[in-house]
């Protein structure tokens, strides 16, 4: 794990580029964290209480300080993703070793947050294609989970189409010591 947080690598695909976010995806990424129909589909599970809604600049900026000094302290990684069709960012992707007394201990937990109009099955599915095959050596795991919640259709039919399945396990808050669902799983 320790070459994620020195090289901060960096991935695309003819439509895609995921890299390190930066202080100048602010703009960008204010229209996903500030997308109430995208919300829904954002991960905060055990966060603090924080739900990623974002509805100016300063949190926006503020939000991607905290994430890059998490990826200093080596918590967890996040990427922008960029649509290179318009060199703008519309989403991101965070990733991270999640060491637990649950049954998901020693999985790379992944949690995708896009723009409303991208959550679709067709892009959600070539994201993870991007980032899932060398998110297993990065994060030194043998079994990556992400949450889908039952509402998600066209991530669950993305998720499903590359390979994830429904877990019947619950992720227990390491903070809050709640017992979280809808999470799926896909093993190396």
């Amino acid at each position: 794990m320790s070459s994620v947080y020195q090289n901060r690598p960096k991935y695309e695909n003819d439509n895609f580029t995921l890299r390190f976010v930066m202080k100048s995806d602010s703009r960008d990424l204010l229209e996903v964290y500030s997308d109430k129909n995208a919300l829904p589909f954002f991960n905060s599970d055990n966060c603090h209480g924080d739900n990623f809604y974002y509805p100016t600049l300063e949190k926006m900026e503020a939000a991607i300080d905290f994430w890059n000094d998490s990826y200093e302290k080596k918590w967890f990684v996040r990427w922008a993703i960029i649509d290179r069709n318009f060199s703008k960012s519309i989403g991101s992707i965070e990733l991270f070793h999640r060491i637990a007394e649950d049954d998901f201990n020693h999985v790379g937990v992944l949690r995708l947050d896009l723009r409303s109009d991208y959550e679709n099955a067709a892009a959600i599915k070539e994201i993870l294609s991007i980032i899932v095959p060398p998110a297993f050596e990065l994060f030194e795991c043998d079994e990556i989970i992400s949450k889908v919640p039952l509402y998600a259709v066209e991530r669950a039919q993305a998720f499903s189409e590359y390979g994830f399945t429904k877990s019947d396990r619950l992720l227990v808050g390491t903070l809050d010591h709640y017992a979280y669902k809808d999470y799926w799983t896909i093993y190396k």
